[in-house]
């Protein structure tokens, strides 16, 4: 969509209407759109909002003969997934030009900004489809960054310069057309990184008890020395870099050099985001708790020999069970994933504007949403098939697919659209 048209579509009224959410829909689900007297200071304070809502996105899904991804866990494409719902594009390939670009215009839809991609290192199926994904995400004014993964045990000595490579490579080798320079309330500008499996136990303990040491464990002061000389190497071209770590130890994390936490665990409930920013703040910290729809994990097969090997349960069930054969138990759940949308928006939202808190003090503002296309774990907001129009060979799969395949962007999209028109 041109920039012209998209800031159009985010100028529209935050209406059910506009979204073909009929009004029991959003009754039903909590989808209150924001009071615009409540946030008009937000977007006030920042003018380019939408790019302070980055979706996790995941480049690394192949399409046929090897079908990467979607085979995933002994899985047998085209129709046997590693997904518990079949997207409404089917196993497609993350470098095709017109796949990203119903992607693109599905983000902008739903009035976000911004994209984190999943990055497994210089020589992985992520970083080779990056530059493919943000050609087409800046033709939709959609800006990129990156989501370090765990790609090896001793990644962490390689921090500095996988995050430097980043900056060159996909920032100042492209004029920085499309890497996301996060601004904040005061006009500072830098760029943002968020490391998943970062701050670790040096050991852990199994269900009987054994214990064992954490292979990817990482001293703190290994992380230290690694962020103080990458902050010294992007001195000169930004006005600061700002690192998040997907924890929530309130003392370790600072200890490693990190401005905050960027929390991706969706087990972690809506009502715990105020304590935690609380606790965060305490310590000095940024915070970043994400908006999702809960979580619906694909199960090995067959399960695993590992006597500690149990199911993730889908949340948020709150312990209750979903029988998933019946179509009334996957409405249930997908009344509770939007739910948890609602609850999730709301309270995300709610911590970064607490005037007593660091987000609000440094004028720093940043929500993921977890996530756009992360099928294993079924907590995608990128479109899936409706019931109706699952094929035969879908539907003897059992997968969880509710009537309206789309519900969770719309519903993120009605709570958008909210913030925009305030």
């Amino acid at each position: 969509m041109p920039s012209a048209n998209r800031r159009r579509f985010l100028k529209k009224a935050a209406s059910a209407a506009a979204l073909g959410l009929a009004p029991s829909f959003v009754r039903a689900h909590g989808l209150q759109s924001p009071n615009p007297a409540v946030h008009r200071t937000l977007a006030q304070r920042f003018q380019n909002l939408p790019q302070h809502f980055i979706f996790e996105y995941y480049p690394w899904y192949g399409g046929p003969p090897s079908y990467e991804h979607w085979d995933y866990l002994d899985r047998k494409p085209p129709f046997d997934l590693s997904s518990p719902y079949v997207p409404q594009l089917g196993p497609y390939d993350v470098r095709s030009t017109a796949v990203l670009e119903q992607h693109a215009r599905w983000i902008v839809e739903a009035g976000v900004g911004s994209v984190a991609l999943s990055w497994w290192g210089r020589n992985s199926f992520e970083h080779r489809a990056a530059h493919t994904v943000m050609d087409v995400m800046k033709a939709h004014g959609i800006k990129v960054t990156f989501a370090m993964e765990p790609y090896a045990d001793d990644r962490a000595q390689r921090f500095r310069d996988d995050i430097t490579f980043l900056l060159r490579e996909f920032g100042e080798k492209r004029g920085y057309d499309c890497l996301l320079i996060l601004r904040n309330e005061d006009g500072a500008e830098g760029p943002i990184f968020k490391g998943f499996r970062c701050i670790l136990p040096r050991e852990g303990t199994d269900c009987n008890g054994r214990k064992s040491l954490v292979a990817d464990y990482t001293p703190d002061g290994v992380w230290r020395e690694q962020i103080d000389g990458l902050r010294g190497d992007v001195r000169h071209d930004f006005n600061h870099i700002t690192l998040l770590a997907d924890s929530l130890e309130f003392h370790r994390t600072p200890a490693s050099g990190f401005d905050g936490i960027g929390i991706y665990d969706n087990f972690i409930p809506p009502e715990s985001y105020a304590p935690l920013a609380e606790s965060a703040s305490q310590a000095g910290l940024l915070f970043s708790f994400n908006v999702n729809p809960g979580y619906d994990q694909i199960e090995p097969r067959p399960e695993p020999a590992d006597p500690c090997y149990a199911p993730r349960a889908f949340a948020p069930a709150s312990g209750t069970a979903i029988d998933w054969r019946l179509a009334a138990e996957r409405e249930r759940a997908s009344f509770l994933s939007l739910g948890r949308v609602a609850s999730s928006f709301q309270m995300a939202v709610a911590v970064q504007e607490d005037a007593r808190l660091t987000n609000f003090t440094e004028g720093f503002f940043a929500i993921y949403i977890n996530s756009f296309n992360e099928w294993h774990e079924g907590h995608a907001f990128e479109p899936m098939r409706n019931t109706a129009d699952l094929l035969p060979e879908e539907r003897a799969l059992g997968y969880h697919n509710p009537e309206n395949g789309s519900a969770r962007l719309q519903a993120l999209g009605f709570l958008m659209r909210g913030l925009a028109a305030s």
